[in-house]
Parts: structure tokens; sequence; C-alpha cells
């Protein structure tokens, strides 16, 4: 049922709601009026006949009582709201009153009759030589009522049409904004944001019209930031295979090449070695020496470069065997700074996508820690909750800043690790004072953390 529909309804209830009280009103006071008016012309009739009858009495030169009447009634004609008869002595008629005339045209209904007429009351005088009956008759006035009520209800219906054709010409008129509010909205339902509404005339309608183009607005720059979440996840994604490939290519090529200078450097030395019969190669030793010892350098740096491009750890062991590795090698290399790593429930069998995320965050946080925060102590916190969520804390005690000052999109390394969590739909929040230090929460919900 639309809402034109009900709105015309509910109009059309009201209007025959108010016809029927005001018709009830109406004939309330037509019946009071009938019935007083025919009382009144029945006690004047009745009055002036008793002043006749009397009056013969009085005067019985003029004859017998009923030959005075009827001769007076036949002047007196017709008698309003009166039905008048003269009965002789043996009940025959001696004159009955015409009926009125009155809008004899006119004729009521049943229903309004049996609505307004009054009852009828009847007056008996026993005269001289016969019997007088006066009953009371509103048919003259039930005419007329129903003339006069006939033109209330005609006006009545027709103000009634008119009504409800204004009603709903207005209701059409005034509602046709939402056929363009819905159309507006089933498109956005299907896709297209770019759907706006124009102004409209009523100031509802522009209300609902500017929110619901704020909206689209709103969910046109999202749509746009989480096609950027993805691109920025794929990209991640891709740069994460790169640096696998690379670790690979690194480990597998130029490790060979590093063990086989090794391997010549460490054969040389051996052959050159100083004796009685070769004086003359100390040098040429000491120099495969040094060429040993810059190849372990440069196998040692690459397996360096190696676990920054790709822990191998992370894909045999785990993400938290991997954590525990690279805080150990960070707390080796550092070892002013002290780190209290914690992990809690079962982090086995995370995805890969979750696991180098979360790791690449560990690396970031604690080179931050390091280079700008001049923390002395790091607390790292890992948990998995019964219900599969993933929680990430790490806080350190150093310089930190005022965060509500700090424009954090220019802040590269609080801006990776925030499309980070948010391209794994998890939150991600930040709590720094100046000189107290900086904290960085992080939950994953639990239908991604098998990704």
């Amino acid at each position: 049922m639309s809402l034109k529909f009900r709105l015309n309804l509910l109009i059309t209830l009201l209007s025959l709601a108010f016809i029927l009280v005001v018709g009830t009103i109406l004939v309330n006071d037509t019946r009071t009026s009938i019935r007083e008016r025919v009382e009144a012309a029945s006690r004047v009739t009745v009055q002036l006949l008793d002043t006749v009858i009397i009056s013969s009495a009085l005067n019985p030169e003029y004859g017998p009582t009923h030959k005075v009447m009827q001769s007076f009634l036949q002047s007196l004609g017709y008698v309003r709201s009166s039905q008048i008869m003269l009965y002789d002595m043996r009940g025959n008629v001696l004159y009955r009153s015409p009926e009125s005339t009155f809008k004899s045209d006119v004729r009521p209904p049943d229903w309004f009759v049996k609505l307004v007429a009054p009852k009828v009351e009847t007056v008996e005088r026993k005269i001289r030589y016969g019997t007088l009956v006066v009953s009371s008759s509103a048919a003259g006035s039930l005419r007329e009522a129903w003339s006069g009520f006939r033109q209330v209800m005609w006006a009545g219906l027709v103000f009634f049409v008119l009504l409800n054709v204004m009603v709903y010409v207005l209701l059409r008129y005034s509602l046709r904004p939402i056929k363009h509010i819905l159309a507006s909205i089933n498109r956005m339902e299907q896709g297209d944001l770019t759907t706006r509404l124009p102004a409209f005339n009523l100031p509802e309608f522009e209300r609902i019209g500017h929110s619901l183009n704020r909206m689209a607005e709103s969910l046109t720059a999202e749509r746009q930031l989480e096609e950027n979440r993805q691109l920025t996840h794929l990209i991640q994604k891709h740069i994460e295979d790169e640096r696998r490939s690379l670790a690979r290519e690194l480990h597998d090529e130029l490790g060979q090449y590093v063990t086989a200078i090794k391997t010549f450097a460490v054969g040389i030395a051996n052959k050159t070695k100083a004796s009685d019969d070769n004086p003359g190669l100390p040098d040429i030793e000491a120099h495969a020496r040094v060429i040993v010892s810059a190849a372990n350098q440069i196998y040692d740096g690459m397996h360096n470069i190696v676990r920054k491009l790709r822990p191998g750890s992370l894909d045999n062991l785990g993400l938290a065997e991997t954590l525990k590795d690279v805080v150990s090698v960070f707390q080796t290399q550092n070892p002013n700074i002290n780190i209290n790593l914690q992990l809690k429930g079962d982090l086995q069998g995370l995805g890969e996508t979750v696991s180098i995320n979360l790791y690449r965050i560990v690396q970031e946080s604690l080179n931050n820690a390091q280079k700008y925060a001049s923390a002395t102590a790091i607390e790292i916190a890992l948990s998995k909750s019964t219900a599969g969520d993933l929680q990430l804390n790490i806080s350190d005690n150093g310089i930190g800043m005022d965060i509500d000052a700090v424009d954090q999109t220019k802040h590269f390394g609080l801006l990776g690790m925030r499309e980070r969590v948010q391209a794994l739909h998890g939150s991600f929040s930040v709590e720094a004072k100046l000189n107290e230090g900086t904290a960085i929460h992080i939950n994953i919900p639990n239908h991604v953390t098998n990704q």
C-alpha cells in the first residue's frame, strides 16, 4: 500500500467521519425542531377549538355544538401540523381537515421519516352531539426539513468529492519527488554511486536529497579508499613476492659464487704457505687469507640482506619462531635495548598474508624505536584469543610524540603499518605522549587470520 494511497484513504475516512458527525448533529436538531413546532401548533389548535366549544356552550342560540364546530372547521380549512376529525354521535365523519399542500412534490424517504418524525399526539374532546379528535401531523414539516437536508447532503457530497480530488492532486504533485528518490536509491544499491538527486521545492524532500547526495559522496570516497587499500595490498604482495624471489636468487646464485671464491682462496692459501722450499710465497698466502675474510663478510652480509628481504623461518617455522629470531638478532645488534617478547595462544597455521604483514609491522616498529624514539625498552605482545582474533601490542619508553599535533599521514612508517592492518580489515591505533613513549595496538579479526 503506497504512501499516497494511505494518505488519500486517511483524508477520505476523516471526511466521512466529519460528514457523519455533522449529519448526526443536523438530524438531531431537525428532530427537535420538528417536534417543538408540531407540539406548539397542536397546542394552539386545541386552544382555539376549546374556545369555539366554550363559546357554543355559552350561546345555545347558535345551535348544536357539533354543527357550530362543523361550520367553524369548514371555514377554517387547513391547520398546520394538525389533523382534525369531527364525528357525530353515531361515529359518522362530519369533517376531515384537508392535507397540507406545502411542498407536495417533495417525498422524504422512509429512513429520514423514521429518524426525525415526532410521536403522534392525539387530543379528543366530547362535545354535544359529537366527538372532536385533534392529532398532530408533521407531514409538512418533514417535507420542508427533507428539502433543506437534501440540499445540505448534496453540498456535503460535492465538498467530499472536491476535497478528495484536491487532496489527490496535491499529494500526487507533492509526493512526486519520492519516485526520483527511490529510483536514485535503487541505482545506488546496484552500485551506481554517481547518482545525485536534484533540488526539491519542499524543504523536507530537499533535506532528504541533500542527505542522500552526501551519503553517495561518502560511499564513493569509501569505495575509492577500499580500492586504494586493495591496490596497496596487491602492491605489498607483489613486493613480498619480489623479495622472496630476490632472496632466493641471492642465496642460491650469489651464495654459490661466494662459496666458490672462498674455496679457491683457501686452496691458494694452503698451497702458498711459507716453507723452506717456497720462501717467496707468504705474500700470496696473506692476500688469499684476505680474500677468504672478505668472502666471509660478503656471505654474512648476504645472509643479513636475505633475512631482511624474506626470513626463511617464516615459511619453515611460522610467525612465532620468526619473531623470536628477529628479536634475538635485533637484541644482539642493539645490546643497550631491552626487548621483551610475549607470545600467547595458538599462533600456528596463520596464513602467509597475515604472518608477513605482522612480521613487517614488528620489524618496522623495532627500527623506529631504535632510530627515532631513543628507546631503552620495548614490549612486544602477540596473542590469539579463543574467538580467533589476533592482538598485537608494541610499546616503548622512548621520547614519544604529541599524537594530536602529528600528521600521521606524513609518517610513512605509521602510514605503512596502518595500511597493512586496514588491508586485513583490522583496527590500528597509536597512543603516544611526549617523553612517555609510544604504544601501538592492532587487532586482526578471526575471519582473516588464515589468509
